[in-house]
């Protein structure tokens, strides 16, 4: 039988963003979030979730969303430079910079060990934070089917080599005890074969699947050898705007292939906005203008309250 994970990015990326999302929690229609550890108003919005538990039918899965790109440093500055901007905390490199990392051999160790650094402090940070969420919820009676550690990342930047290598050692060092983490490997027949939508997909997209389907056999093989679920992941070729309209036309594709293969379906949506005031200098102005600021945030938020109609 299928299962499905409808799954939102990027709690805690600012109060509005995480305030959205807990309007969806009170609904009941999240299975799980993803929480940034690294925004400076972190511990207003994990305030905000505890508050907010007992007006939920259920607490969703909550996972650590390792972020790179965006944000501060948890493990200081000092001792991870090469992830951070010169003489400043915020984290400084981007995708392509920590796909470059994985591929200089004169950089390539002391990266590993650097972000091993941050990955650990990020993933306490979180750890601590869902622990008191998991008492609210017992003290509470809300029900919560989370028993160990799950881990994803901003622009899944943890399939790329260099951090997937840091994160599977982290974890096997401080014996974590990992439920779930992220394969974001995506079926791309779906798209293909519904040509009347071809002339929606951004053609990045198709990249971004590629490149992440090419790594995604390695996190295949480790989740396989510690007994944790396979899993296809939905929301890289429509990652933007992840609308009703479509998924509704490509889910009985994507739900039967899943289902054929074994896999949990995580449908991703990043349904919380962002004000323009909240673009400060932790957030990527360019991603703030192109995806966190546009309307595209509200349509993701239309179609999750939706999904119950299709992903049953």
């Amino acid at each position: 039988m299928l299962q499905t994970d409808i799954h939102a990015d990027d709690y805690a990326l600012t109060t509005h963003t995480s305030e959205d999302m807990l309007d969806c929690m009170r609904q009941g229609e999240l299975d799980s979030i993803s929480i940034v550890p690294n925004m400076s108003c972190f511990r207003e919005c994990m305030e905000m979730l505890y508050a907010a538990i007992p007006e939920f039918p259920f607490l969703p899965g909550m996972s650590v969303h390792l972020d790179f790109v965006e944000g501060h440093s948890l493990a200081g500055a000092e001792n991870v430079p090469f992830l951070v901007s010169e003489g400043s905390a915020l984290m400084g490199l981007s995708w392509g910079g920590v796909f470059l990392l994985s591929y200089l051999p004169w950089k390539r160790r002391e990266a590993k060990r650097q972000l091993k650094a941050e990955i650990k402090a990020q993933i306490r940070t979180v750890k601590e934070a869902v622990g008191r969420a998991l008492d609210i919820a017992r003290e509470n009676g809300i029900p919560c089917s989370q028993r160990g550690l799950r881990i994803d990342s901003h622009q899944h930047a943890h399939m790329i080599p260099v951090v997937w290598e840091a994160l599977t050692e982290a974890i096997a060092e401080e014996k974590m005890e990992v439920e779930y983490i992220r394969n974001s490997r995506e079926l791309l027949r779906p798209f293909v074969s519904e040509t009347a939508l071809w002339r929606t997909y951004r053609p990045v997209n198709f990249v971004k699947n590629r490149i992440l389907a090419f790594y995604s056999h390695r996190v295949d093989r480790y989740l396989a050898a510690h007994g944790l679920a396979p899993m296809y992941l939905w929301g890289l070729v429509m990652s933007g705007r992840m609308d009703f309209d479509r998924i509704e036309r490509l889910y009985p594709k994507m739900a039967a292939k899943a289902e054929k293969d074994g896999r949990v379906l995580e449908i991703l949506f990043h349904p919380g906005g962002m004000l323009p005031g909240e673009a400060t200098d932790e957030i990527g102005q360019e991603a703030a203008a192109d995806f966190y600021l546009q309307g595209d945030r509200r349509t993701e938020r239309e179609a999750v309250a939706r999904m119950r109609d299709i992903a049953q």
